[in-house]
């Protein structure tokens, strides 16, 4: 099974059902897709590191728990994509949630999750390491003296 394959098998398995009548079912999000859609739930390095300097966006590491550890991003907050469920407390709803791992399967999946849930929700298009590369140098220094 080829890797999209097996992201769209995990959103249909991970989705299946959405309780409350403020969420997006998987199925409505699917039906009303749409170029803008597409458009809407990616972001890039550069306009993430412009939201958090807003305090407008909230970045979430969704890798397991030991790639956490082995490195990380200090900006993001951990929370692994089989835990995300469980700890959707930890992300506020006021700012716009960017979803993010080291290139971009795991963050699709949870954009998609938070998504049927009800969050303004983006994935990380160069992901952690897209985002490791940009914020270097001037950009590094930009960032962390805003």
């Amino acid at each position: 099974m080829n890797r999209i394959s097996l992201v769209f098998l995990a959103i249909s398995l991970l989705f299946s059902s959405c309780a409350s009548a403020q969420e997006l079912s998987l199925e409505n999000y699917l039906l009303n897709y749409d170029y803008e859609s597409r458009t809407d739930m990616k972001i890039k390095s550069k306009e993430l590191v412009r939201l958090l300097n807003d305090n407008k966006a909230q970045l979430i590491d969704i890798r397991f728990e030991e790639e956490y550890k082995s490195w990380n991003m200090p900006i993001a907050i951990s929370i692994p994509l089989p835990d995300l469920p469980n700890n959707l407390s930890k992300l506020d709803k006021k700012k716009i949630i960017v979803t993010a791992c080291p290139h971009k399967d795991r963050a699709i999946i949870a954009m998609t999750y938070l998504k049927t849930q009800g969050y303004q929700v983006k994935y990380l298009t160069d992901g952690l390491i897209g985002l490791a590369e940009y914020l270097r140098g001037n950009n590094a220094y930009n960032f962390i003296n805003q």
